[in-house]
């Protein structure tokens, strides 16, 4: 086999018509029409331009995921900002409440009706806002809706009625929030 040294760039070629890198590797020589080589070339520009759509694709895709994160931790930082509002006039009413006790007013019948509109203007917020109250006394437990927090026997009524609501339980938009603490009979032996 004829090897030829290729104008000293470390390349040298054989007889075959195959070069030899200077790292050793053999390189084949192809041979195109022009119209190939042409149609190969637009190719490889088409690719490139893919290529570059892509990346660019990418980092947007990645500016539009970071920006809905923010947007989505404002959202959550602020959420509750109306519910919190009206919980605001709430505590005035209640401070104000408190203010006219400490100033020895001996009207309790007019505190207390202060107190009962305030307690009616909470319970309008919770409303308003998709809570409810779980109805629990002298239904049959739903550990879905209740927590047995006693059991008592009771010859009277079926096993497992709720006799006494010891904490109040709620839903948010028919999602439970918080169960009913509540005491459950059972027969006795």
């Amino acid at each position: 086999m004829e090897e030829k040294d290729n104008k000293g760039n470390g390349e040298r070629e054989t007889g075959s018509g195959k070069r030899v890198a200077g790292n050793g590797k053999e390189e084949k020589t192809v041979t195109l029409k022009e119209e190939e080589y042409l149609k190969l070339k637009e190719d490889a520009g088409k690719a490139q331009e893919y290529w570059d759509r892509l990346l660019r694709q990418q980092a947007e895709f990645e500016n539009i995921r970071k920006r809905f994160e923010r947007d989505r931790q404002e959202f959550l930082k602020y959420a509750n900002e109306k519910i919190l509002v009206e919980l605001l006039n709430i505590l005035d009413d209640l401070e104000r409440a408190v203010n006219l006790s400490e100033e020895k007013h001996q009207d309790t019948a007019a505190f207390l009706k202060g107190v009962e509109m305030i307690l009616a203007h909470l319970y309008d917020l919770l409303k308003n806002n998709g809570i409810q109250p779980i109805e629990a006394q002298g239904k049959i437990f739903d550990p879905h809706f209740h927590e047995a927090l006693m059991q008592v026997e009771n010859a009277e009524l079926p096993e497992h009625t709720v006799l006494e609501e010891m904490q109040k339980g709620y839903l948010l938009n028919d999602r439970v929030i918080r169960t009913a603490k509540v005491k459950v009979s059972k027969k006795g032996n």
